[in-house]
């Protein structure tokens, strides 16, 4: 969860409280703050754990740096739920704390016409659609910053792009001085030749390609380079005189840098994810819309992109409408709330409700655009128990609960083989999921065809490349690093190996396999067949043979043999195929044989080992 820092002082201000700091003496104090502290750490902290949040420090109990001469002012330390953007500045802190304590209603957000009664156009190119497709923003007009609240807009900026953004890959934000830029803008994305402005805090003209260079060395910026940095185009916005005010997600130009004297902000925001472009713009608008002379005002902007029909006027700062059963939560908080009582408490979560006139078990929600955390009632109900108040909810036996949980199949069938593998006299392990690409195919004398493993994109270390896509690379290096241990050693694993698969929507897929590993002085071929011929039997699965002398019931339902097979892994004429037939149809579900001496001696393994992997 991300922490927020706010000024401790600042914040009992906001919520009418009074705090004293220890550093400051009675003498230091003029006659309108002789009085005692009307609010404690400790009330703070209750007051957090009540409405969901946690605090988790107080600078004010430790020592605390000296900039420019004075001590830092106190601060408070607030985890903040993961989903609840409107909560990662000061602002927003205060004003949800305001309103669950009565003290304040919900703000009501308004857009207004720009003054001389013409939006700003933002016109999108179709060159965009290459790189970052979607852009929203707004304007904030005669806003008054304090160097507090410039701080709290920068630092708002950056929680967003290191949460909701993730790092900016997703959504970046840049925000200007609208009286140094002159609309209407365009967004476009050109070769990085083409694109030369100032950056920001900058003296020197450069263009993308050198301004990639420069930065590529910087502690803040550098990690962001690779976003965009081997695309051919780059995104950038220009102004009406192709003045260049921002190249996304990297820096906004220096000519249209704001500053505490800045009355005007234009914010532009470039993303690859419709959603949460809007989610940002609402966030960041109704949080400094507060000091803006008419208060909680926004000036909205059109978006003109013909060519993917996403034309439009935002930010949309309409409520959204949900309805919530009674039923459902007064039945999850076990309670008897009335739709009366419950509008209430919904309102303390900054919520408005009524009661609907279509059904009386319905209550109508409106959720307002800084809570784009709520999806479902369920959300809705959370938030009506946490407005009741969670340590006064009535306890309940848990026999209450109408559902009994069970293992998914394919756990249950993972701990069956387990068992027996494990009764059996082999020993479990659980090696690491990422292993290097040599490891999981050179190594193994296997190809990668390129349409099998799926690769880590900014690997940390060469030992971990891509995500195996067998069980044998982590049994064989289990092995190599326990040699020095009395042979035989019978390992086994049941795990997860994963592969590329462009039909799904995540371009990849789970599979649950076993693999187990023998290594001694002989090659233990028939030790491991007969932990295959063991799991099989206690899986209902006859062994169908054709050798002389030997016969195989076949169930007709369930039968397996082994063929066979030619494996590059294997030592030749030393390796099986596992055949299952299931109703009639066969499937090749594994392999196993005497491992060839080039995989051993990759291994660094002296003696001659006999696998079932996957």
């Amino acid at each position: 969860m991300p922490t927020i820092g706010v000024d401790k002082a600042a914040l009992f201000h906001a919520l009418d409280k009074e705090y004293i700091s220890t550093q400051l003496t009675w003498s230091s104090l003029d006659a309108d703050h002789c009085f005692l502290p009307r609010y404690t750490t400790e009330e703070f902290d209750e007051l957090c754990f009540e409405f969901g949040i946690e605090l988790d420090e107080d600078t004010s109990m430790s020592e605390r740096p000296i900039v420019n001469g004075k001590q830092e002012p106190a601060q408070l330390k607030i985890e903040i739920p993961a989903n609840r953007y409107d909560m990662l500045c000061f602002e927003g802190i205060a004003v949800m704390l305001n309103i669950f304590l009565g003290r304040v209603s919900l703000p009501n957000y308004r857009l207004v016409e720009p003054p001389n009664g013409k939006l700003e156009t933002l016109t999108v190119h179709k060159s965009t659609a290459q790189i970052r497709p979607y852009v929203s923003g707004a304007i904030l007009r005669n806003i008054k910053f304090t160097q507090e609240r410039y701080e709290s807009f920068i630092a708002l900026q950056d929680k967003l792009h290191q949460n909701l953004a993730r790092q900016r890959t997703l959504v970046s934000i840049g925000t200007h001085d609208l009286d140094t830029i002159k609309g209407p803008f365009t967004y476009e994305a050109l070769p990085p030749e083409e694109i030369e402005f100032i950056p920001l805090n900058q003296t020197k003209k450069m263009n993308g390609a050198e301004l990639m260079k420069f930065y590529e060395n910087d502690r803040h910026l550098s990690r962001y380079l690779h976003i965009i940095r081997d695309s051919p185009v780059y995104p950038v916005i220009f102004d009406s005189k192709r003045t260049v005010c921002s190249l996304p997600p990297i820096i906004n130009g220096n000519h249209s840098k704001i500053t505490t004297k800045t009355r005007n902000v234009f914010i532009e925001i470039t993303a690859l994810d419709r959603t949460k472009v809007e989610i940002v713009n609402n966030i960041l608008v109704a949080m400094f819309s507060e000091y803006t002379a008419e208060q909680f005002t926004i000036e909205p902007i059109k978006i003109i992109s013909e060519h993917n029909n996403e034309t439009r006027q935002v930010p949309n700062l309409t409520p959204r409408k949900f309805e919530a059963e009674l039923s459902y939560i007064n039945e999850c908080c076990g309670l008897s709330l009335s739709r009366e009582e419950t509008c209430k408490l919904l309102k303390r979560m900054s919520y408005t409700a009524n009661p609907s006139k279509s059904s009386k078990d319905l209550i109508d929600v409106y959720v307002p655009p800084t809570r784009a955390d709520i999806l479902h009632q369920c959300d809705i109900m959370e938030d009506v128990a946490i407005a009741f108040g969670f340590n006064k909810l009535p306890r309940s036996f848990p026999g209450k609960s109408g559902t009994i949980a069970q293992p998914l199949m394919i756990n249950k069938l993972g701990d069956i083989v387990r068992l027996e593998a494990a009764m059996a006299g082999w020993s479990e392990v659980m090696p690491l999921i990422l292993c290097s690409h040599d490891e999981n195919f050179a190594w193994l004398n296997r190809k990668d065809d390129g349409s099998t493993a799926v690769r880590i994109a900014n690997p940390k270390t060469a030992e971990y490349q891509i995500v195996r896509t067998s069980l044998l690379p982590g049994l064989l290096k289990t092995i190599r690093e326990n040699k020095h241990h009395s042979v035989p050693i019978k390992i086994f694993e049941v795990s997860d190996v994963a592969f590329k698969d462009l039909s799904l929507e995540r371009k990849s897929r789970n599979e649950r396999h076993f693999g187990a590993a023998w290594y001694g002085k002989s090659s233990g071929f028939e030790v491991v067949h007969g932990l295959i011929d063991r799991i099989m039997l206690m899986l209902k699965s006859a062994f169908i043979t054709s050798e002389e002398g030997l016969e195989g019931k076949d169930t007709g339902n369930m039968a397996y043999w082994i063929e066979e097979v030619d494996d590059a892994t294997f030592f030749p004429g030393h390796a099986a195929s596992i055949h299952l037939k299931v109703e009639g149809k066969e499937h090749v579900i594994g392999v196993f044989g005497i491992l060839h001496p080039t995989v051993l001696e990759k291994y660094d393994l002296r003696y001659g080992k006999s696998t079932p992997p996957p």
